[in-house]
């Protein structure tokens, strides 16, 4: 008798179509361990949605979840999520993905995306990128740059740049950013706002990398989420290029992490088949294997040192893992995701007010100084 499960991810190729080819795969016998009778159910929702919905009520109606890593302390902390086994641990997995699903020294989801803000181009209309920011600022000046910064977007660039420019991850301390290179970081992005398409302020990173592939208007962007995908043949009309972001000090550091990892509903009735589904998941064979290889954006090293699925991105996995190594994680804290949606929307407000950065960096510290004493993640 088959037993189905059911499951939740985000609207996009790569959250989707990754998640139900290896469950038809766990189902089949298309890998030694696989062959169960267990059936997973996928649904999709937009980002939007899942924040709308909130994670208490989706833990009641999937066994798994895949969730962004800043929401595990909250879930974890609420009994919605089920611990995991340690598995392979953090080296199996690229930079600090693994260490971002980590609560109190238990495990609530398996790295199975990896992502942080990189840097994208079209090869066919820009020999070199760009690898320092007086180098980016100077090409955003003959107009062929775009930069996504909606709010989200414009807070992840401002936490990569202050991580990058202080040497150490944002928002530790008890405060958001060191303040000459807090202003330093604002200072430089403020120069970018004024070179890019006013309708960038409104982008996210699809949208861009829509724009980059789908017109030779535009060759470069400096910090954005990357997805493999547009690196792949015939996904969009034009390949894009995937590189690290631009150096400080010699270094592509202080990307905001991203990513997202599967999780079980600590709710679920099959609580057993599902951990075991998820663990399955995350394995080097299956990451680089067919997770991969149906659009996802695995967060195994095994796929990340895979030279066949890094010719068939034009070298996404060889271009970016500097940076995801050298990634900034976000405080792991239950009330973060508060902070980061009004930080997000006051450091859009000043970017198109372009408000000064003292007033700004206040507002930041005083928000990230609500979280108190840093809960270690473990």
């Amino acid at each position: 008798m088959t037993l189905t499960l059911r499951g939740m991810t985000w609207d996009h190729e790569r959250g989707l179509n990754s998640v139900v080819a290896a469950s038809a795969a766990y189902r089949s016998r298309a890998y030694a361990d696989a062959g169960h009778d267990v059936e997973v159910v996928w649904e999709k929702r937009s980002l939007q949605a899942f924040a709308d919905q909130g994670l208490e009520s989706m833990a009641s109606e999937f066994d798994l979840l895949v969730i962004d890593h800043p929401h595990i302390p909250h879930a974890a902390h609420a009994g919605l999520l089920a611990p995991l086994p340690d598995g392979e641990g953090p080296a199996a997995f690229v930079g600090r993905s693994y260490q971002s699903y980590r609560w109190q020294g238990a495990q609530y989801g398996m790295a199975i995306d990896a992502a942080a803000q990189v840097a994208a181009y079209r090869p066919d209309l820009l020999t070199e990128p760009p690898r320092t920011w007086d180098e980016v600022l100077e090409l955003a000046g003959e107009g062929v740059v775009l930069w996504p910064c909606k709010p989200i977007d414009a807070f992840a660039s401002t936490f990569t740049l202050t991580s990058a420019l202080q040497g150490e991850d944002a928002g530790q301390h008890g405060r958001f950013g060191e303040p000459d290179a807090f202003a330093e970081a604002w200072r430089t992005l403020g120069r970018l706002r004024d070179l890019v398409p006013q309708e960038c302020l409104a982008e996210n990173p699809i949208q861009v990398c829509e724009r980059l592939a789908g017109s030779d208007r535009w060759c470069y962007a400096p910090l954005l989420y990357g997805y493999s995908n547009y690196a792949r043949p015939g996904f969009r009309e034009h390949r894009l290029a995937w590189t690290d972001i631009p150096e400080i000090d010699g270094e592509p550091r202080g990307s905001m992490l991203g990513g997202a990892g599967l999780s079980v509903s600590a709710r679920s009735s099959h609580l057993a088949e599902a951990v075991a589904f998820a663990t399955w998941a995350g394995t080097g064979e299956v990451q680089r294997g067919v997770y991969a290889h149906a659009g996802g954006q695995p967060g195994h090293v095994a796929a990340w040192e895979d030279q066949e699925l890094n010719a068939l991105t034009a070298g996404f996995f060889t271009g970016t893992r500097r940076t995801l190594e050298l990634a900034s994680l976000r405080p792991q804290h239950p009330g973060y995701m508060d902070v980061q949606n009004a930080a997000s929307a006051r450091v859009h407000r000043a970017l198109v007010k372009r408000e000064g950065p003292a007033g700004l960096l206040a507002d930041l510290d005083e928000m990230v100084a609500t979280l108190g004493a840093q809960h270690a993640g473990g």
